[in-house]
């Protein structure tokens, strides 16, 4: 079947943002407005399309990102709203890998939050192109021009306003468009509300023109043809105006800032003719690069449908009824219902079962995914997030998401000995769902562990197993997911020999181990030739120190920033093998670990509270009270921005503690910040004695 709709006019765009600064509303007013829904579901009503979780609905906040598709003017818009909660991060992560434009929700009275900048910064580490939208413009203390300087100080963003407010506060009405010059005005608050295209007001006029020069020499010294134009006729013209921005906005060289109310219906047809003009289509994106499947040397995949089949699985979804839902974004190439795929990450063939084009979580069967679209596969049986779905005579493997590690876990088991077996396969789900939720059994306690980004994120997957998949459990308190790491250097040589099984194992190898820079993960190195010891040995001791060093000898937390280094070694040609060293390194690792200063690490997290000024003082002692390090206290429109580090152990609970200082007039965020040596009681409460002792 031929292409229906060009590359050209495909978007593929997700909604960003700050907790509570509108991203889902946004989206709401978009499907109402293409006519994708004919009713305008509310956040505070539960109602909101985007929201279709029970969870999601309860609390007013996102919590999965949920993609969904719409027309506007000559364009196919595939949207994926995303969380803004710091528990959810993940999601934002893995969106943004996939998408090719993204719009940044902003609240007009907050201005550039923490998780606004968490974000951006993922945004960039993706080279995403994006254009902001300031919301609630009618909202008391709103400061549109604030906003944008905040962008540029915190973001270290280019942000160019294309559009100014017109009135502020109650007295909103509309926006000034600074390409053609021209407001446009809501004549009433109304979903169905007649915009009216007038002159600019004559009291805003003097203000519009010096934000529309700041605008047009700002896309003149990005484009060497207009900036010719401009400095011949002093101005540019519509058409060379949005060429330059989009040209502009495309190359991440500046933000075009639009405004409006979402809440009040007003800015968001603008929105989406900014979308249309100003984010990249697929055929904007240069080739995407990756490798061949046996070696580094590297492949790229054009947007065309002319191309082998290329396609990365950025979100898996465990659905009770359907089963799993592999959630695809196409980089080129054509598939069909009932062809064969391979997935290279786990190098397996299987079959395209069921393709479905997305809508929150409604679906409709659809017989082919081309180029640029994103959509979902049902049937894979192998699948994991980050897999490359390919043509098997063209397999390319497409660069992987890289999540962070989870901060804190909690103990879990069955209510019955009946639901034992039920609990694992919804935990196994939920883990392949899930990049940032992991699942183990403790060693030690034969407990089994589940670990994520906060309590939150913790409270959700617990909720959804009961609701979604009819298991009861118990549930222990949160605990920190520490972390251990070495003081010193240090040296040891094991011999390992051992009679088994009427053989002889012989492995002799010297290790030395050293801090690493914090943040860096653990590593291993070999400084032996060749000819001193075969390479599938030397592996063989990597595989023993890397898989030993998943818990340290304090209390059986991983290990995390140590270089271990094998300075030499010695083997029999009859009695050595691949399992011997492999001991040998494991042993000697533990035994160098004890010698080199082993010292436990927690948590630490950047926190910000925005608080009334009345209860700043008491905001501040109780964070002091919890051994935080007061890092600034700024002065916002009505209120004070205290951030602080604080260790997360004494962060359990803070919600409700906040509440009760500051009449529940204060709010918070928190993000991780860095592992860092915990204090003496902590160190003391996990040591052994004779490790202290030592």
């Amino acid at each position: 079947m031929a292409r229906t709709m060009s590359l050209d006019h495909i978007r593929n765009i997700g909604i960003m943002a700050h907790i509570d600064a509108g991203k889902t509303t946004v989206t709401e007013r978009i499907l109402y407005f293409t006519g994708v829904n004919h009713k305008i579901g509310e956040v505070h009503h539960g109602t909101a399309t985007m929201d279709w979780m029970e969870q999601e609905q309860e609390r007013g906040i996102t919590i999965t990102s949920a993609a969904t598709t719409c027309h506007w003017s000559n364009v196919r818009i595939n949207i994926i709203d995303t969380p803004g909660h710091v528990d959810f991060t993940a999601e934002v992560e893995r969106s943004l890998r996939v998408l090719d434009g993204a719009v940044a929700v902003f609240d007009s009275v907050a201005g550039v939050e923490p998780q606004s900048e968490t974000v951006w910064r993922q945004a960039n580490r993706y080279s995403v192109p994006r254009i902001a939208f300031v919301n609630k413009i009618d909202r008391v203390g709103t400061d549109f021009e604030r906003t944008v300087e905040m962008m540029r100080e915190r973001l270290g963003a280019n942000p160019v306003p294309v559009q100014l407010p017109l009135g502020m506060e109650d007295e909103h009405v509309g926006v000034i468009d600074l390409v053609r010059m021209k407001a446009l005005v809501w004549e009433s608050d109304s979903q169905d509300a007649r915009i009216e295209t007038i002159e600019i007001p004559e009291e805003h006029l003097e203000r519009a023109i010096k934000a529309r020069e700041f605008m047009v020499e700002h896309v003149a010294e990005k484009n060497d043809a207009l900036l010719a134009v401009y400095l011949e006729q002093g101005d540019l013209s519509e058409a060379e105006l949005v060429s330059g921005l989009r040209s502009a906005t495309l190359k991440l060289q500046l933000t075009p800032v639009l405004c409006g109310s979402a809440l009040k219906n007003k800015g968001i047809q603008p929105l989406l003719d900014a979308v249309e003009a100003y984010l990249p289509s697929p055929s904007d994106i240069v080739a995407i690069t990756g490798h061949a499947e046996d070696s580094d040397a590297e492949l790229q995949r054009h947007p065309v449908d002319e191309e082998p089949f290329s396609a990365l699985v950025f979100k898996i979804v465990s659905d009770p009824y359907v089963g799993s839902l592999a959630f695809v974004r196409v980089y080129s190439g054509v598939a069909r219902v009932g062809e064969t795929v391979y997935l290279v990450n786990g190098k397996k063939k299987e079959r395209l079962g069921r393709l479905l084009q997305l809508h929150a979580n409604k679906r409709e069967d659809i017989q082919e995914i081309r180029t640029g679209d994103i959509a979902a596969v049902s049937g894979f049986k192998f699948v994991v997030t980050g897999d490359t779905v390919t043509d098997p005579k063209a397999p390319i493997i497409l660069e992987r998401m890289d999540f962070p590690d989870p901060v804190i876990h909690i103990a879990i088991e069955p209510k019955t000995k009946a639901d034992e077996e039920k609990l694992n396969a919804t935990l196994k789900r939920l883990a392949q769902e899930d990049p940032t939720f992991l699942v183990r059994v403790d060693s030690d306690s034969g407990q089994t562990i589940i670990s994520g980004m906060g309590e939150l994120h913790l409270e959700v997957l617990v909720d959804r197993m009961v609701r979604e998949f009819n298991v009861e459990a118990n549930v222990g308190k949160p605990q920190v997911a520490y972390r251990e790491t070495i003081s010193k250097k240090a040296v040891v040589e094991e011999q390992y020999e051992r009679h088994m099984a009427g053989k002889n194992l012989f492995a002799s190898i010297r290790l030395q181990i050293e801090p690493a820079e914090r943040g860096v993960g653990t590593s291993f190195v070999s400084r032996l030739q060749a000819e001193q010891l075969p390479a599938s040995f030397v592996k063989a001791v990597e595989e023993g120190v890397l898989q030993s060093s998943r818990s340290g000898v304090l209390a059986g937390y991983e290990l995390m920033d140590v270089k271990a280094t094998m300075l030499d070694a010695h083997f029999r040609v009859e009695e050595s093998n691949e399992i011997s060293f492999k001991t040998a390194a494991a042993i000697a690792l533990k035994r160098a670990l004890r010698e080199a200063g082993p010292v436990i690490l927690e948590p630490v997290m950047d926190v910000d509270v925005v608080t009334p000024e009345d209860y700043t003082g008491a905001v501040v002692n109780d964070l002091n009270a919890r051994k935080g390090r007061i890092q600034s206290i700024e002065s916002r429109q009505n209120a004070q921005l205290v951030t602080a580090e604080v260790a997360l152990a004494q962060m359990f609970g803070y919600s409700t503690a906040l509440r009760s200082l500051s009449q529940g007039r204060a709010s918070y965020s928190m993000e991780f910040a860095r592992y860092e040596e915990a204090p003496k009681d902590v160190q003391e409460r996990f040591a052994p004695q004779q490790l202290l002792m030592e």
